[in-house]
């Protein structure tokens, strides 16, 4: 039996482990998975691939196409950064009851992460510009933020005694506290699965 889930997007700057996540919620929940990285078009690809970051008019055409695949439920669980608040209302705009899962996770976490994988597109040194634009989901969105713990970085990877309950950790506690959309968004620590310990907005366990 799966679980019934609004449209979701994992979302957070690159390395938090959006697509991951996003992919093992969507094979739980019985839905379709896509990486919002895929609807990017060429130009954005080539820009970032040179170190520049992407401006407001690059990014609207892409967020509009991810808001248009959950709108036509081509895909249940997307991971896109989505790290304005501008750029999740263009979203909701063509998906007004998309649900915002937000990995976070502190600049240092994040880039011992991105040193250690190759990224087609998206080199670390963009991760400061991330940092800088993100804008952490507000009372009014439905969403959940949940904080990573301070050494994730080899989640759903093998080889490691801490990565697969680390990972089972973090998608457990979305599975379970993803709320109706509508309400207001909550942040919980990935460290307390067993007690999905509701936390203050701004608190984290790093």
């Amino acid at each position: 039996m799966t679980q019934q889930l609004p449209p979701l997007v994992v979302m957070g700057v690159s390395g938090a482990g959006k697509s991951t996540v996003g992919a093992e919620l969507a094979r739980r929940a019985g839905l379709v998975f896509l990486d919002g990285d895929d609807l990017h078009p060429p130009r954005n690809v080539a820009r970032m691939a040179a170190g520049h970051p992407l401006s407001d008019d690059d990014r609207w055409p892409w967020l509009e196409a991810v808001g248009a695949q959950l709108a036509a439920g081509r895909a249940g669980v997307i991971a896109c950064s989505a790290l304005r608040r501008a750029y999740r209302d263009r979203i909701r705009a063509l998906a007004p009851d998309a649900y915002f899962v937000h990995l976070d996770g502190g600049h240092e976490l994040i880039a011992s992460r991105l040193e250690a994988r190759d990224h087609a597109f998206m080199p670390a040194s963009l991760l400061s510009s991330q940092f800088e634009t993100l804008e952490p989901l507000q009372d009014d969105e439905a969403g959940l933020v949940v904080a990573l713990e301070t050494r994730p970085e080899t989640m759903g990877q093998t080889g490691s005694a801490n990565a697969v309950p680390n990972f089972e950790r973090i998608v457990a506690f979305i599975m379970r506290n993803v709320v109706k959309s509508g309400e207001q968004p909550r942040e919980v620590d990935d460290g307390c699965a067993d007690g999905a310990a509701e936390r203050p907005r701004g608190a984290r366990s790093l």
